[in-house]
């Protein structure tokens, strides 16, 4: 019985797989200009609302508050609602979101915006990351998934900096945003199935979803690596401009592509060094990669020029790259199917606090000390991710199940 339903979701991979997953790449193409375009942003908001760092902080910590919703009812909406429903509610959520933003609403209803953008991206981010960590090679597919999550992020920069050096406004950005969006939801219907994707699988776990996720050790060691990762990429991601713009001096549009440089890195080290974990092991791909940060984050603070400061932003993003990716793929072998979804939920939504919490702290540390700290700052996130790792694989079984996904 069990081959016949494995036989069975081949065929369905086969004969939908490929629209499925062609989809699931330009989604993240539109996370991934939401979020590399959301650093250019910061000084027009600064700007247009009349507030300093530290409140952008705000931001931050709202698409947190989303994300962290999404990650708690991701798993129980999925089964309820099914894989179709599930991604047009997210994406719908994200719709929302955008025109909070283009609307240019007053500040305190301003921040609803980045809640539903966090909701939506982190709904449709699990739904899209389960679904590709079931199939065949899943390594290598979630990899080129972020990949054109990367693709996503160089372009982001270019367009907001185009926005705002042709001098338009910068909420018409969000309006960009809001139309490709409407038409992934439509495709999101057309390609899509309308079931849950272990509504037929014969061994699930009981009992409540969420609860049962988190009582994995490795879910909780997993998620703490993430949220230093995803800080570290963010936090770099989005106060870079600043940092070169306000501290170094250097033209606006240059450093754009600066920036659009470093999210160029992190497209090529998931396309090229996620084929290189098969040959080196998981492991020893991570560690090198974390020490490639701190070598890329060392040029940029130590040689303060503007063709040093990109090439070690490319580093930087080269190096962290296939991080994410990699770590999602060992998920599979690591929880049960039925909570994969939730447990993927949780990682985004802990990356997701590490995205809203680091750069806020980053803020407040430019605000009180200067931008030149968010070079240190990003060395010390680094080596704290270093950390985590160790500790996640220092479990015997953790290591086991991490060697054999080599």
């Amino acid at each position: 019985m069990t081959e016949q339903i494995l036989t069975e979701e081949k065929k369905q991979i086969n004969a939908r797989g490929l629209p499925q997953v062609t989809l699931a790449f330009l989604t993240f193409i539109l996370i991934g200009m939401n979020d590399g375009a959301f650093g250019v942003l910061i000084p027009s908001l600064q700007s247009h609302y009349g507030i300093d760092k530290a409140t952008v902080g705000y931001l931050f910590m709202a698409g947190t508050l989303g994300y962290l919703i999404a990650a708690f009812t991701s798993g129980m909406l999925v089964e309820k609602l099914g894989q179709r429903l599930f991604l047009i509610v997210g994406a719908g959520v994200f719709v929302a979101g955008a025109l909070i933003f283009s609307q240019k609403v007053p500040f305190p209803v301003v921040v609803l915006g980045p809640m539903l953008l966090g909701y939506g991206v982190g709904s449709v981010d699990a739904g899209l990351n389960s679904y590709i960590a079931r199939l065949p090679s899943n390594t290598k597919l979630l990899n080129y998934l972020h990949a054109f999550y990367g693709v996503g992020a160089l372009l982001g920069p270019i367009v907001a900096s185009s926005f705002l050096a042709f001098g338009w406004d910068w909420s018409n950005v969000y309006l960009v945003w809001l139309g490709i969006s409407l038409l992934l939801i439509v495709g999101f219907y057309f390609v899509y199935p309308a079931t849950s994707p272990y509504a037929h699988e014969p061994h699930e776990t009981s009992g409540n979803i969420m609860r049962e996720a988190m009582r994995l050790r490795v879910v909780w060691l997993a998620a703490a690596f993430l949220l230093f990762y995803v800080g570290t990429e963010v936090s770099l991601g989005n106060w870079g401009f600043s940092f070169l713009t306000q501290e170094r001096h250097e033209q606006e549009l240059l450093s754009g592509w600066a920036i659009s440089g470093y999210w160029f890195g992190l497209t090529v080290g998931r396309f090229l060094l996620g084929r290189v974990a098969e040959k080196i092991g998981n492991k020893r791909l991570i560690e090198g990669c974390l020490g490639g940060v701190v070598i890329g984050v060392l040029l940029i603070w130590l040689v303060p020029l503007g063709a040093i400061s990109a090439l070690g932003l490319w580093v930087v993003g080269f190096s962290l790259g296939p991080i994410f990716p990699t770590t999602i793929a060992l998920l599979p072998g690591l929880v049960p199917s039925r909570l994969l979804s939730t447990a993927i939920g949780f990682l985004a939504s802990l990356g997701s606090m590490g995205a809203a919490f680091f750069p806020w702290l980053a803020g407040n540390l430019a605000q009180a000390f200067g931008l030149w700290t968010l070079m240190p700052f990003v060395v010390i996130l680094t080596a704290v991710m270093l950390g985590v790792w160790l500790t996640l694989n220092s479990s015997k079984i953790t290591k086991m199940r991490v060697e054999n996904a080599n």
